[in-house]
């Protein structure tokens, strides 16, 4: 009898989950009920999920809006109709246009309009009219035969109490106030659910409208098969050519990877091969490898990391390069035939290079088959505050006292009690749908079975549900990620070839972990700018463990992810790496399984060994149990059968109970927050790739973390480095630079992208005019073949940027000025000779380093010619170096730092702390640690130069000062201004 139910995937609309809708069917004794989410159908398919489980028959639908005008409801009589009605949609999102006012022709679809929006008549034999019980008077004279076209019509909204919270998302939705929402913007008062026995009493005086509705919903079946994979079925055109390419690419592949006669390696790969046709794994592989083959072809760097990188056929085909068997990896951590959910590889390419990719894969496989994964947007705390607080038109400074000091006696009155009566309903309520970061389907069925699409800024399809949807259904994504470190390596090799005439070669990294120089920079934890290993808390892990070789940096990886850290076992896994003859094994079982790491859980994979040697699971069910611990398995039953499984083996092997509490508890806490060990083998595999560049072209590297705008730290920390490296670093120059960042033998010029009030345009004018007619001989011609204006003219002036003219930065202004002071814009056509009137005499005017200080500033964010140490007032530069620190251990000093980043965290007793990294006078690093006192009565406070007093402590080598006290330091006053 419920053909209008609305979801919150109507977004902003309904209130109700679909486990609410499902418990609102069994509680008012509907069996049957139809999801008709307005213009999408996010729901669909997970409402069917839960109904089967339910027992209860559910069906599709979808229901169609512009703005607020309700158009006609689709409800899809089979499968094919869902179909349709999600194609009807998609067409509507991509042409960008409204929904037409008549429902289209879809021959296995129902369409209800609403009462008086169609005249009967008029009606297809596939069209009703929907009548709600408050209009059941208004047809009570009407001709017999018109009431055959009638069905029932009970929408529900949301609960019997949440029609303010309707009406408050209305608002939020029409971003008005509260008091300016209108009837035609909001759901009727009785959108809820209406017992099924109170519905038909209502209708009783019209058993037409019930026998249609009933013959109307008796027409229509919906079901699904969640267990089956919906991706791309074969790769070939059947899976006996699957399986067949896929050997001969593994063997192939094998043969650069492996030795013929290792026999380990060959009985790995042929497992793995059975698992993978076995599990019909085969074309997911190979459309994997298609997509790196086509990479390889266009000269991409890419990175295959994640669970992938398990598996020794991935190794094989060149997905990832990252040797499986080598760091012993199991398979079942990637496939196994109990996973109950697909595995998916992520593969990172260059952040400008994903678009290509994505290219490439929407023309490769067919465009209907292949989408974007959907995310969903949600109200979080913060936001709900402040979407409510504009809702009921309160200022600013009182919506921000309300999300940042929810406690003050300020907040209690009328207005907020109502905002937050609703807030805790609010929060986590689907608010957007939007795209996932990097999810590609690729489905052997058209994507409009499973859902409509959307077509967002990017314009490629994207699904209208999420991955987690898409997981319950069956669905394997591909993971097309993107990440500047990659983009790094790449434009490295490019740039050394260009400036130097040598082709460097970074694949086949195993040859890196060997290499005594990129061990020493490794263990110097000079690595700012390399992926992953740059960060302050990275460093000083480094330095802690002294690492320098690749299974240690592999386990810096996962120990530094917070489940390790916050649980103590980081600080032990340094103090066993230092002395592991104190390593003390809670079962003999840990020193067989995790001896590689001083019997310490580091990686994910750890789980699964001490679930299948110590507790007697299969390598399977340990799979499944890391993934349940970690919350990426939402079936309790599971669990607590395999939780069984695990004690009853430790009962039947005579183990202490309290013992296997104890290591179960540390497998629960631990699981959700690590890094799998082929996760972290990926990210230390790009690590050494970029370690190997910046060891031996380090110029030329850190010109490439510029191009591709930086990585950790802000542009001022990799021009420093630059420095460090012998570089001499030149601002932004008409004649030699280019919109981005160029070297010439040591010699680096800063790109024109620096300059902050500078238009794109014109950065990449400059050069090319340039390149195309020879170098600017003077201001004047300089003006005439770019037709630059004035404005932007003083920037480049101010810069610097035309100091191969040999004059002052004022002389050239006060020239600027008057070349272009009448119009503001030089004459953009054509001319052939500079003026010839002569330029006035000007006074000597007097000009500073200081004046250029504070211009770099202005228009880079930081000085480039000197440093923050140039423009303090005092000479004083502390008591010792950041090299000389640990000579300094338990002694109170004082340095001075120019700030370069802080990380906040909050102390055990809920009062703020923060771990502050500085640069001293050499350009050298120094951390801090700002305990609540000190941070309390000396705050740090963004970006300057502090003097910074503490002591110095100690931690495994590693150096920091606890600081004390701290201030900013006073700067020279700013000559331009006086």
């Amino acid at each position: 009898m419920m053909i209008n139910l609305h979801s919150y995937y109507s977004l902003r609309y309904g209130t109700l989950s679909l486990e609410d809708l499902i418990k609102g069917m069994l509680e008012t004794g509907h069996e049957t009920a139809v999801l008709t989410d307005i213009n999408n159908s996010s729901g669909s398919l997970n409402f069917l999920r839960l109904g089967m489980k339910a027992g209860l028959n559910i069906l599709a639908g979808m229901e169609f809006r512009n703005g607020d005008q309700l158009l006609y409801i689709g409800i899809a009589k089979n499968n094919e109709g869902f179909r349709q009605l999600n194609e009807f949609m998609t067409a509507a999102n991509r042409d960008k246009k409204p929904l037409p006012a008549e429902a289209p022709i879809l021959d296995q679809v129902y369409f209800i309009y609403p009462y008086r929006s169609k005249q009967v008549a008029d009606l297809k034999e596939n069209e009703h009219i929907g009548i709600r019980p408050a209009e059941l008077n208004l047809i009570r004279f009407e001709p017999v035969c018109n009431l055959e076209k009638y069905v029932i019509l009970s929408p529900v909204t949301f609960a019997l109490e949440d029609y303010k919270l309707h009406c408050q998302l209305r608002a939020i939705d029409h971003n008005i106030l509260f008091s300016q929402l209108d009837k035609s913007m909001v759901a009727a008062k009785d959108e809820v659910f209406v017992s099924k026995v109170k519905l038909l009493e209502l209708y009783r005086d019209f058993p037409v409208l019930i026998r249609n509705t009933n013959k109307l919903l008796g027409t229509c079946s919906f079901d699904l098969d969640f267990k089956k994979i919906k991706n791309k079925q074969t790769f070939t055109g059947n899976r006996t050519n699957d399986r067949q390419l896929l050997h001969k690419y593994t063997q192939d592949g094998f043969t650069r990877r492996y030795s013929k006669t290792d026999k380990v390696a060959v009985d790995r790969i042929k497992r793995e091969l059975e698992i993978i046709e076995n599990l019909n794994f085969s074309s997911y592989f190979l459309i994997t490898d298609d997509i790196c083959r086509y990479a390889r072809s266009k000269d991409y760097h890419y990175v295959g990391r994640g669970s992938g990188a398990n598996s020794a056929v991935a190794y094989c085909l060149g997905i990832t390069d990252v040797d499986p068997i080598e760091l012993n990896l199991p398979f079942e951590r990637f496939l196994n035939p109990k996973r109950q959910s697909p595995p998916d590889f992520d593969i990172d390419f260059s952040w400008n290079e994903r678009d290509d990719i994505y290219d490439y894969i929407f023309n490769r496989y067919q465009s209907g088959n292949t989408a974007l994964m959907g995310a969903m947007s949600t109200f979080k705390h913060r936001s709900t505050l402040r979407e409510l607080g504009k809702v009921y038109g309160l200022p600013k400074a009182e919506i921000d006292r309300l999300v940042l000091d929810p406690q003050n006696m300020l907040n209690v009155n009328e207005v907020t009690n109502t905002i937050l009566s609703v807030y805790n309903r609010m929060v986590d309520f689907p608010n957007q749908r939007t795209i996932h970061s990097s999810g590609v389907l690729i489905s052997e069925l058209p994507l409009t079975y499973y859902c409509a699409l959307d077509y967002p800024p990017k314009s490629l399809p994207t699904m209208q549900f999420d991955m987690y949807a898409a997981e319950d259904m069956g669905f394997e994504k591909f993971d097309i990620l993107s990440q500047r470190g990659i983009g790094h390596i790449k434009d490295c090799r490019e740039i050394v070839k260009q400036n130097q005439g040598i082709v460097i070669d970074t694949s086949n990294p195993k040859r890196f972990f060997k290499d005594p120089k990129i061990a020493a920079q490794l263990r110097s934890s000079n690595t700012i700018g390399c992926f992953y290993i740059e960060s302050p808390a990275m460093r000083q892990l480094i330095t802690k463990l002294r690492c320098d070789d690749y299974l240690t940096l592999v386990a810096a990886s996962s120990i530094i992810r917070p489940g390790v850290a916050s649980s103590g076992m980081m600080a032990e896994f340094i103090k066993r790496h230092h002395d592991p003859s104190k390593v003390v094994y809670p079962h003999p079982v840990f020193k067989e399984q995790l001896e590689e790491t001083y019997g310490v859980m580091v990686y994910q994979e750890d789980v699964m060994k001490i679930g299948n040697a110590y507790g007697g699971l299969d390598m399977a069910d340990a799979d499944v149990l890391r993934r349940m611990m970690s919350g990426k398995y939402r079936s309790k039953e599971h669990l607590i059968e395999i939780e069984d499984k695990f004690f009853n083996h430790c009962k039947k092997m005579g183990y202490l109970e309290t013992t296997s509490r104890e290591i179960w508890r540390q497998m629960e806490s631990f699981a959700g927050y690590s890094f799998n060990k082929a996760h972290s083998a990926s990210f230390a595999v790009e690590s050494y790739q970029s370690l190997f560049l910046k060891t031996y072209y380090p110029r030329e590297f850190i010109v490439a973390v510029l191009n591709n705008y930086g990585g950790f730290y802000n542009r001022k920390v990799y021009v420093n480095e630059a420095k460090r490296a012998g570089a001499n670093i030149n601002l932004p120059c008409v004649n030699r630079s280019i919109s981005n960042t160029t070297i010439y033998g040591d010699d680096i010029f800063l790109g024109f992208d620096c300059l902050h009030n500078l238009e794109a345009k014109l950065a990449y004018q400059i050069p090319e005019e340039r390149m195309a007619n020879g170098e600017y001989t003077s201001l004047e011609n300089f003006v005439l073949r770019t037709g630059t204006g004035l404005e932007q003219l003083i920037v480049l002036i101010r810069t610097g940027a035309f100091r191969f003219i040999g004059q002052g930065k004022k002389e050239l202004l006060w020239e600027a000025h008057l070349l272009l002071s009448k119009d503001k814009k030089a004459d953009t056509g054509p001319m052939l000779f500079e003026s010839s009137s002569r330029k006035p005499v000007l006074p000597k005017l007097v000009t500073s380093a200081l004046e250029d200080f504070y211009d770099e500033i202005e228009l880079i964010g930081f000085i480039v010619s000197g440093s923050m140490f140039d423009l303090a007032k005092s000479d004083y530069r502390g008591d010792a170096k950041a090299c000389d620190l640990i000579q300094y251990q338990g002694k109170t000093i004082r340095m001075v730092g120019d700030f370069v980043v802080e990380k906040r965290v909050m102390a055990k007793n809920d009062k703020l702390m923060k771990f502050g990294t500085f640069m001293d006078a050499n350009g050298e690093f120094f951390d801090t640690v700002h305990f609540p006192p000190s941070l309390a009565s000396f705050p740090l406070r963004g970006a300057g130069l502090y003097l910074i007093e503490g002591r110095v402590v100690l931690e495994f080598g590693c150096p920091a000062i606890d600081v004390i006290r701290c201030a900013r330091m006073p700067l020279k006053p700013d000559p331009r201004s006086i």
